[in-house]
């Protein structure tokens, strides 16, 4: 009995399954890469995807490795303060010139280090979970994590599709970053219908039988009121 055994086993044993959700976690966060670093000349190099910020995998693991890409996130989140921190106590000069070893010796070194120690924490950490350094780099990019500066969560979404996958008919989902490729709602604009000139001409009638009607009645009610004082 599997009690309190949570989570998919997804047909593999333990080493197997941890293997697998972290390359499909690399893989999504692979999808980020620079474009200009793919070859397209070269037959052996990888090709750029399709979507980038997307893959399409089944929904059972889409499922399962959602969880780890959303840690991995969020790890990077609160270790970016630290990284301006950082950056701003950082030395401009090249490495092993003189203005960097006076900087190196430098009390402004010291700060530096202890504003640093948490980023380089947060990077062996989700080194550690993806087993990828080029994922991490691009995890840690600035850019990459300014699209969930407002997001306290809900990195990403999955969206199941309509056919499934050749050969064993596996339910297929998109697992993709959010702030990409939102999708905007818009509301209908309620039509508006304008009157027909013959309606219009009918309505103005009515009202005007209905306003010569009421002058009429407060006539004869004046009329019976004088009556009677008479």
């Amino acid at each position: 009995m599997r009690h309190r055994r949570r989570g998919r086993t997804l047909g593999r044993n333990p080493k197997h399954q941890r293997a697998l959700l972290r390359n499909l976690a690399s893989a999504l966060i692979l999808t980020q890469r620079d474009p200009a670093l793919y070859d397209t000349t070269d037959p052996t190099a990888p090709k750029p995807p399709k979507v980038p910020g997307r893959i399409v995998t089944t929904l059972q693991k889409a499922k399962e490795v959602r969880p780890l890409v959303e840690r991995c996130i969020t790890i990077a989140r609160r270790a970016l303060p630290h990284q301006e921190a950082a950056d701003e106590l950082e030395s401009g000069s090249e490495r092993h010139t003189e203005k960097w070893h006076a900087w190196r010796h430098s009390p402004q070194w010291h700060e530096w280090n202890l504003a640093i120690a948490p980023v380089v924490a947060a990077r062996r950490r989700a080194l550690r979970l993806l087993g990828s350094k080029e994922a991490v780099g691009i995890l840690f990019d600035p850019e990459f994590l300014g699209r969930f500066a407002d997001r306290p969560g809900g990195y990403t979404r999955i969206l199941q599709l309509a056919t499934p996958r050749l050969g064993d008919a596996g339910t297929r989902a998109i697992l993709e970053f959010v702030g990409e490729h939102d999708r905007v709602r818009k509301k209908a604009q309620k039509p508006a219908f304008e009157p027909d000139a013959e309606e219009a001409e009918d309505e103005d009638a009515e009202v005007d039988e209905a306003a010569a009607e009421g002058d009429a009645a407060s006539d004869d009610s004046a009329q019976e009121a004088s009556d009677e004082v008479g």
